[in-house]
């Protein structure tokens, strides 16, 4: 399973990884920046991975971008999000 570290979260289904490739969270639907709820998405996604090394699954590719299932220290980043209401 890949890993590496978080450099940027772009909203709050996807990031990008130091290095590596921009990521979203597969069965994870976020609102998008600039609309209701976007904000508030990105920044409980900052809160949980900004700054710190992620493990990624690859599911998939979605415009251009790796679509992973992730996880930090056997915790999963997309159950995470999920429970906080983004599905």
């Amino acid at each position: 399973m890949p890993k590496g570290k978080v450099s940027k979260v772009v909203d709050g289904d996807t990031f990008k990884i130091s290095k590596g490739p921009y990521v979203r969270l597969a069965n994870v639907d976020a609102p998008e920046m600039g609309c209701k709820g976007g904000a508030q998405a990105k920044h409980e996604l900052e809160d949980i991975i900004e700054g710190k090394t992620v493990n990624y699954n690859p599911v998939g590719k979605s415009y251009g971008r790796t679509v992973a299932k992730v996880n930090i220290g056997g915790k999963s980043v997309n159950g995470s999000m999920r429970r906080k209401g983004y599905k």
